[in-house]
């Protein structure tokens, strides 16, 4: 294929995607919400946990390797 014949390749490519994006936002658009769809309620604060600013105690961390680090007393190759 000559350049050119590339270029008009990916211009019809591209001109599709476009008429395929503006068919999808058109379908999006005409859907509405159902009535009496359940919508995500806020969070209950009751529930919320509080995560103290404190150290870890390090012994959590004891015989643990690093994740794609290895092993503390090895070398990679």
């Amino acid at each position: 294929m000559s350049l050119q014949d590339d270029l008009h390749a990916v211009r019809r490519h591209l001109d599709e995607l476009t008429r395929k994006v503006e068919r999808l936002e058109q379908q999006a658009g005409r859907q509405k919400p159902a009535a009496g769809r359940v919508t995500a309620a806020p969070p209950d604060p009751s529930r919320m946990v509080t995560v103290p600013d404190t150290p870890y105690d390090s012994s959590l961390w004891t015989d643990s390797d690093d994740e794609g680090l290895g092993a503390r007393d090895r070398r990679a190759p």
